[in-house]
């Protein structure tokens, strides 16, 4: 095997094993925002089932708590919007 053969094959198994590296490293990113979407998704699920409880058992109060289940789908979406950051952290650093 010539120089240059020997070269060119070792620079093709450096590339595979950048190329395995960048797949594991998207997989792990992807998981990670998949487990970070799980709990807020979970949380707004269940805030909105207890607001609309509230509401049909006192219409009275709807706005109130209306108000209030919105504010907390906001606190609990800014968890998923931090699972987003860390995602795209892992993936590109």
């Amino acid at each position: 095997m010539s120089l240059t053969a020997t070269i060119i094959a070792q620079a093709a198994q450096v590339l595979d094993k950048a190329g395995q590296q960048t797949a594991n490293a998207a997989t792990g990113a992807g998981f990670a925002y998949g487990l970070a979407a799980i709990g807020p998704g979970i949380g707004i699920g269940y805030l909105v089932g207890q607001a609309v409880q509230a509401m049909a058992r006192q219409p009275e109060s709807a706005g109130q708590v209306q108000t209030t289940m919105f504010l907390g789908i906001a606190f609990t979406e800014a968890l998923a919007l931090l699972g987003f950051v860390v995602f795209i952290m892992l993936k590109f650093v």
